[in-house]
């Protein structure tokens, strides 16, 4: 599986795409600034794109939309993205932070597969980001080659996301040390250790306490090899307690990890639980759907998977990893 699809929405705002001046039939008006997700992207191979870079579609951007009103801002693809790193995209947003006084979201990286595999995509130190703006409640980030995020405390992001097909294990230790008050929720797509994904369990153990985590009520632990140890350590884990929705989907969960859930706390409070993306027999799905289905927990067991098998070995994979 890759990615195919571009965000349609961005803290709950419809995705619009901004096209330069010139874009003839496909610009069209402007909607108002606040009543969208702007999407900002630039095309290095369409000889007709109306623009010489991504920093010509930014200023055309500042130039025509009143960037006060805005309120959410989805960076696309920026060029060669396997070449170049989002530096220069995390350099102009918090230089012009000024002229952003309302926006609350911010999503780096929207490119799909035929622009850039997920594992292609460079990206950089995105913390300055949330530090150049204090009142933003949503970031989410596509690509872990090259990511790095430091521990911060922000005291209105609500919604942290980072999608990889190999998450940095430095990543995952930074938001786990990372004091985030008013975060609801948490969704980290931890990939294949292949694609630079090396967090580990000990890395986990702190998001799993929820003690720099109180609001926290959405959380996934996804698209990860480690996806059996995850719904173990899930099983007795405090922060589940206070959690709506629970998303170990993606990932290479088998028997062994649902059995783990099965075993372990209560988790009929669940409204959510999404395991799509799996290994589970047919017996383990009915004793998931008997046991949290009847309690009207949403069970999510779409996409079973079967293993592959090569000269005796047996390989289960993750949803998105290159």
């Amino acid at each position: 599986m890759t990615v195919n699809e571009h965000l349609r929405e961005l803290h709950a705002l419809p995705a619009h795409t901004y096209m330069p001046p010139g874009a003839g039939g496909r610009s069209g008006p402007l909607p108002a600034a606040a009543s969208v997700a702007w999407r900002l992207f630039y095309d290095s191979y369409d000889d007709d794109f109306p623009a010489e870079d991504f920093e010509d579609v930014w200023r055309g951007f500042l130039a025509t939309v009143d960037t006060t009103a805005v309120r959410a801002l989805i960076i696309g693809q920026w060029g060669e993205c396997y070449d170049r790193n989002s530096g220069f995209v995390v350099e102009l947003l918090t230089s012009n932070a000024d002229r952003f006084p309302a926006l609350e979201a911010v999503f780096i990286g929207d490119l799909v597969a035929e622009e850039a595999e997920i594992s292609w995509i460079e990206q950089t130190d995105v913390t300055p980001v949330l530090e150049a703006y204090p009142r933003l409640r949503e970031f989410g980030v596509r690509g872990g080659s090259g990511l790095t995020f430091r521990p911060l405390r922000h005291e209105h992001l609500r919604t942290l996301v980072f999608e990889a097909g190999g998450l940095p294990g430095g990543v995952v230790r930074a938001v786990a040390e990372s004091d985030l008050p008013a975060l609801r929720r948490l969704d980290l797509w931890l990939g294949v250790s292949e694609y630079g994904g090396d967090a580990t369990m000990e890395d986990l153990a702190p998001i799993l306490t929820g003690e720099r985590l109180p609001a926290l009520r959405s959380l996934g632990l996804k698209n990860s090899e480690l996806q059996d140890e995850i719904a173990a350590a899930v099983a007795g884990a405090p922060v589940v307690a206070r959690l709506h929705t629970l998303d170990l989907s993606m990932g290479t969960l088998t028997d062994s990890g649902a059995e783990a859930l099965l075993s372990g706390q209560p988790l009929t409070h669940l409204a959510r639980l999404d395991l799509a993306h799996h290994f589970l027999s047919d017996a383990v799905m009915e004793r998931l759907r008997e046991e949290l289905e009847g309690a009207g927990v949403d069970v999510d067991l779409s996409d079973q998977e079967e293993p592959d098998e090569y000269r005796g070995e047996v390989w289960r994979y993750v949803a998105v990893s290159e």
